[in-house]
C-alpha cells in the first residue's frame, strides 16, 4: 500500500553534497526531529545509500532520486525499480531540474511507479510545466524555478507560492504542493506553510549551513510550528 503522508510534512534532500557515513548522520538526525516534533519527513537521497538509511530509522520516508522504467532481466547500469522498493525506498523523485525528464518519461515513470505503490514526487520548472505535469497526476508536485535552486533566495515573491498551489490543485486537489527552492533556515519553512504550501524542504540550505544536524531541527521545528498555528486558526 502506497504511504499516506501527513501535512505540512518536511523534506530533505542530500543530493550529492554529502555521502557514506554523512548521509547516515543526517538521516538519524532526521529521524529524531521527525520523531521529536511528529512531522512526517521525507528523505531523498542516491540510490547507493537507501538500503543502509533505512535498516537505520524508524520515522522517515525514503525516496530514491530516480528511477529507470526497465524490468527485471537484461539492462546493465539502469536503476531497476524492484532493487529499490526491496532496498526500503517508499517513492521516486521526477523531473528535477538536475535530472530533466520529458513529458513522455514522465509518464511511464508514474505508471511504473504505481506497481510498486511507490509516491511520486515530481519537480517543475514553471507553472506551465506543474499544469503539465499534474495531468499525470503524481502524488506531490514542487514547484521549483531552476534559476533559484541552491542560491537561497527562497521562492520570491509569495504570490508564486499561492499562485503554483491553485493552478496543480485546479487539475487534482489531492496532489499535494511542496515548496523547496533556495530555503536555508527555519523561518522561511514557517513562510511558506503558513502562506498556504503543504511541504516545505531544502537541500543545499541543510547540506552547506555550519551546521547541518542543528539545520535539520530547526527546519522540522518550524514545520511543526506551522501546522500548531494552522491547527489554531482552523487550516490543516
Amino acid at each position: 500500500m502506497k504511504p499516506k503522508i501527513r501535512t505540512p510534512y518536511f523534506e530533505i534532500g542530500t543530493k550529492n553534497y554529502v555521502w557514506g557515513d554523512k548521509v547516515l548522520e543526517y538521516a538519524l538526525a532526521a529521524d529524531r526531529a521527525a520523531e521529536k516534533y511528529d512531522i512526517d519527513v521525507l528523505f531523498i537521497t542516491p540510490a547507493v545509500e537507501i538500503r543502509r538509511v533505512c535498516e537505520n530509522v524508524k520515522r522517515l520516508f525514503v525516496l530514491a532520486p530516480y528511477m529507470d522504467v526497465l524490468r527485471p532481466g537484461r539492462g546493465m547500469a539502469d536503476i531497476l525499480p524492484e532493487a529499490l522498493k526491496d532496498a526500503g525506498a517508499c517513492g521516486v523523485v521526477i523531473n528535477h531540474c538536475e535530472k530533466p525528464m520529458s513529458l513522455p518519461q514522465m509518464k511511464k515513470t508514474i505508471d511504473r511507479a504505481r506497481e510498486l505503490d511507490f509516491l511520486v514526487f515530481a519537480c517543475a520548472d514553471t507553472l506551465d510545466e506543474a499544469k503539465a505535469i499534474a495531468q499525470l497526476h503524481p502524488d506531490i508536485i514542487n514547484p521549483e524555478p531552476s534559476g533559484i535552486i541552491g542560491g537561497g533566495n527562497g521562492v520570491s515573491p509569495m504570490s508564486y507560492v499561492r499562485d503554483s498551489i491553485k493552478v496543480i490543485k485546479e487539475i487534482y486537489p489531492d496532489i499535494l504542493v511542496e515548496q523547496a527552492a533556495g530555503i536555508t533556515n527555519g523561518r522561511q519553512v514557517y513562510d511558506f506553510i503558513m502562506a498556504g504550501s503543504e511541504a516545505a524542504g531544502a537541500a543545499s540550505g541543510i547540506m552547506n549551513a555550519p551546521d547541518p544536524v542543528a539545520m535539520i531541527d530547526e527546519m522540522i521545528a518550524a514545520t511543526r510550528r506551522a501546522a500548531d498555528d494552522l491547527k489554531a486558526r482552523g487550516g490543516k
